[in-house]
């Protein structure tokens, strides 16, 4: 077995625990797990196929450990390797599924989709005329994957223009990390990062010199919902805001060779500019390095909520017939000493791993002298809630709605206003809510879920006839204020059929744009960065 040294920091959750070998326990399972092999194969009343039952066996076996430990057959080895490149070839677009098609969800900058005039909401009919109906998202993926410079036809359906034919030559799709950065106002410098896979430390740092460029004074670097990626990625990002042989991560692992320290190799970018990071509950791994790194050595303001919480890390080993698998190796620890691991999976309670215990969690400093504490993923200085939506816009958005009354709009609209700019004016809404006035959007609120459970409760405690009169008027009292939810939550989904809209004129730029008026976190990282006393204050021990 060979191990390669590609250390990987993807998000999700996980501890393994390994065991001191016991090669008479070790004998002794594989001989009775050859003879269960055996017999079922033997004696099953089915025709069994071995190649399956054996793969079940190994992720049953992997699963019992962390969700990180992953074995790929051959046949998965394109898709791992996507997720550790973030390269494939394509025609570089998202898709979704939406009934029995499958559609254009969002296609890449300068990519196949894009270059042959694909739009979100464009229905795929049939590739190289087979047709797509029913087929699962994986399956169309695989038709629209291929060798870069082959070409197919491709068969849509467009709202407002009937049927269209595409021929499209799959190029190497090489996704990148920061789809987006831009000085926004006030010379503050928005820098986008959505992966860790190879030059993500030189496209944030090109961002960074170019944002300066243009006049950044301060900046903002999102990671928010960003799984993470690559471990040397993360070390490169946070070596553009700190000194060259800063300590930013230390692994620790059952072996020698995984116990590592990896400091800053370069000469930075600016350590001085002020910066403030965005993370949410789905910043994770590699996201949480940077982030945790740069709060303990207090060289940014963290605004958002608490992250995921995955301190482990994972060693890429290759195994015969072209198959590998992603093994945990190690834990790492952030400057100031601290694990970030939220999930324990050595002391798993039902077979399920249990969160850290408070009796458990240790405090830590920041360089500043400023309190921090392990076994909860990152913790915000900033803490902002988490954004919900209503139930209204829940059953709106699972009901493709929005997506669908978006593609009605393109159709009929040649050109918006330019994102940073554009609004959903009342007549557009006006027309959303026609659009929708025959449509099937069903959902119930918390309320009447809770009336309900007072119905139940009266009867059960024979109060109901009691009750019955007034259970009945505030039901009523209820459907009737339903009625005007549309109105009620107006700006919500005015703010979602904005980002809808905006998306298929001008893809990932305007869906980034798009979101600035109504980001909470981005409006509170504004006023601290446009504040020098409170950036300040927030990096001191009070």
């Amino acid at each position: 077995m060979k191990k390669y040294l590609i250390i990987l920091l993807f998000g999700g959750l996980g501890l393994v625990a390994f065991k001191a070998d016991d090669y008479f326990e070790i004998s002794k399972n594989l001989e009775i797990f050859a003879d269960v092999y055996k017999q079922v194969n033997t004696s099953y009343v089915d025709e069994v196929k071995p190649g399956e039952l054996i793969r079940a066996a190994i992720n049953g076996m992997l699963a019992s450990l962390d969700p990180y430990t992953n074995f790929y057959s051959e046949a998965q080895a394109e898709e791992y390797r996507y997720q550790v490149t973030g390269t494939f070839a394509g025609i570089g677009s998202s898709i979704r599924r939406i009934g029995d098609y499958i559609y254009i969800e969002s296609p890449l900058d300068d990519f196949p989709a894009q270059k042959a005039g694909l739009l979100p909401g464009d229905k795929i009919l049939e590739v190289d005329g087979q047709s797509m109906k029913g087929k699962k998202t994986d399956e169309v993926t695989d038709f629209l994957k291929g060798k870069a410079g082959t070409s197919f036809n491709l068969k849509i359906e467009r709202t407002g223009a009937g049927i269209l034919d595409k021929t499209i030559t799959r190029e190497t799709i090489k996704v990148k990390n920061v789809p987006y950065h831009g000085v926004i106002e006030d010379h503050i410098g928005f820098i986008k990062l959505t992966g860790f896979t190879p030059n993500a430390g030189k496209e944030v740092q090109d961002a960074l010199i170019d944002l300066k460029s243009k006049g950044a004074t301060k900046v903002v670097l999102d990671l928010r919902n960003n799984g993470g990626g690559l471990l040397h990625e993360a070390v490169n990002i946070v070596n553009i805001f700190v000194p060259k042989g800063t300590t930013i991560v230390v692994t620790k692992g059952k072996f020698e060779e995984d116990n590592r320290t990896y400091k800053t190799l370069n000469s930075p970018v600016d350590t001085e500019i002020p910066l403030v990071i965005l993370i949410n509950n789905n910043s994770a791994s590699a996201s949480e390095i940077v982030s945790g790194a740069l709060q303990d050595l207090d060289r940014a303001i963290l605004v958002g909520q608490n992250s995921f919480g995955k301190g482990l890390v994972q060693t890429t080993m290759s195994l015969n017939y072209n198959t590998s698998m992603k093994v945990t190796t190690a834990k790492y620890y952030i400057p100031s000493g601290r694990l970030i691991q939220r999930l324990d999976y050595g002391n798993k309670v039902n077979g399920k791993a249990i969160a850290v215990a408070d009796s458990a969690k240790k405090e830590y400093s920041t360089k500043n002298g400023r309190k921090v504490t392990d076994g909860e993923g990152i913790q915000p200085d900033v803490p902002v809630d988490e954004l919900t939506y209503s139930k209204l816009a829940q059953a709106l958005i699972k009901n493709d709605l929005l997506f669908k009354f978006a593609n009605q709009f393109r159709s009929t609209h040649e050109s918006i206003e330019e994102a940073l700019k554009y609004n959903v004016s009342d007549d557009v809404f006006n027309d959303f809510k026609k659009f929708i006035s025959d449509k099937e959007y069903t959902y119930t609120t918390q309320t009447e879920r809770d009336l309900e459970k007072l119905e139940k409760q009266a009867k059960e405690e024979k109060y109901f006839s009691l009750l019955e009169e007034e259970l009945t008027k505030l039901k009523k009292a209820l459907e009737s204020t339903k009625q005007s939810d549309l109105e009620n939550h107006q700006e919500e989904l005015k703010e979602l059929l904005e980002y809808e809209i905006v998306k298929r004129y001008y893809f990932e730029k305007g869906k980034v744009e798009v979101g600035f008026d109504d980001d909470v976190e981005w409006a509170k990282a504004k006023s601290i960065l446009n504040n020098s006393n409170a950036y300040n204050n927030l990096l001191i021990v009070n």
